[in-house]
């Protein structure tokens, strides 16, 4: 019969060979316990990978659209805030032609002229809100201030006012001649002059503001879009700014009580129309807000179920994995008990 030996070194070898595969083995099924997945998706799920990775795709971009939604909602929070303060503006302007209706006496018209300024100083201030390092009110036109200041000096806006106030009368408002102007060409001054400047005609984006026409869109969901934000040239602020510009141009002249009163009801009702149609810009922001709040709902159910069936593929069995963690690691402890007495083991020890 013939013999064979094993030498203690092929003995070593061997036990340093499993110690190393139970280490990597006990690494990989800690990541498990952790993690509540397989360690290496492509080799425990094989042909189902694919499905995984798309799982996963459609995960990161709904979480993308999430991110991308509080944004939508914090510059919409921020337009309501600047929007409540123009509405607030226009209330106190309309407050402020209302007392001085009917009113001829100097201080008081005074006194109607400095809070008409005052609110068109807030307005002006409101509109050029800006988040995030973009202006609200700009439209698409988001790193461009969207309206200019009426009282700064050099004001485009004002030059534009008195150069239509001269077409029309031949004279300047400190001219003597202003009162000797009648109602019917104060109203044909203001309704057909300052109403097309203001409303209809090219003054407005020449004089006044830099905003676009064309608001913000944003994707909220894979099928929605939403108008996310407002401009500088929607009717109600155009109104504001007519509504003003009377106020603090044309009711304080030496003009005649009638055509004072003229003056004043113009004004009055283009305050009216500006309040109005600030809060048409609010209420349009608010549907938006809501929509936005809506899709925030439904994209974190998707992504919930995704994730269940996400679940479903990778999971592992968290106690399964303990246990043979907890077996392997008794293992390589005996195998480091074994490794450390066959290197006991030499010839000269039973000589």
């Amino acid at each position: 019969m013939k013999t064979s030996f094993v030498s203690n070194l092929a003995v070593q070898s061997a036990m340093r060979l499993t110690i190393s595969r139970g280490q990597s083995e006990i690494q990989k099924l800690q990541k498990e316990v952790v993690s509540g997945r397989y360690a290496d998706i492509g080799i425990s799920l094989g042909a189902q990978t694919s499905n995984s990775i798309s799982l996963n795709r459609d995960v990161t971009r709904m979480k993308t659209i999430l991110d991308s939604n509080a944004l939508v909602t914090q510059r919409m929070s921020a337009s309501q805030a600047a929007l409540g303060m123009m509405a607030d503006n226009a209330q106190n302007m309309l407050g402020a032609f209302i007392s001085a209706n009917g009113a001829d006496d100097a201080d008081r018209l005074a006194i109607a002229r400095r809070e008409v300024e005052t609110a068109l100083n807030g307005f002006t201030t409101a509109a050029n809100t800006s988040s995030n390092g973009e202006y609200l009110f700009s439209g698409i036109n988001t790193d461009v201030r969207p309206l200019d200041d009426y009282q700064a000096a050099g004001s485009p806006a004002k030059a534009a006012f008195d150069a239509l106030f001269f077409g029309k009368f031949l004279f300047t408002q400190d001219d003597p001649a202003v009162a000797d102007i009648t109602v019917a060409e104060m109203d044909e001054f203001i309704t057909v002059v300052l109403e097309s400047a203001f409303n209809s005609g090219p003054d407005w984006n020449n004089s006044w503001s830099n905003a676009s026409d064309t608001n913000i869109s944003s994707r909220i969901q894979n099928s929605e879009v939403v108008e996310s934000s407002t401009n500088a040239n929607s009717s109600g602020m155009r109104n504001f700014a007519l509504a003003a510009v009377i106020g603090m141009e044309l009711l304080d002249l030496p003009i005649a009580s009638d055509v004072r009163s003229a003056v004043n009801t113009h004004a009055i009702h283009y305050a009216g129309l500006a309040v109005t149609g600030i809060d048409n810009q609010r209420g349009n922001l608010g549907v938006s807000e809501n929509r936005v709040a809506k899709a925030n709902v439904s994209l974190q159910s998707q992504i919930n179920i995704v994730n269940l069936h996400i679940g479903d593929i990778e999971g592992v069995d968290a106690y399964e994995a303990s246990t043979r963690m907890t077996s392997l690691l008794a293992q390589v402890e005996t195998s480091y008990t074994l490794t450390a007495r066959i290197q006991q083991l030499n010839l000269t020890n039973y000589l």
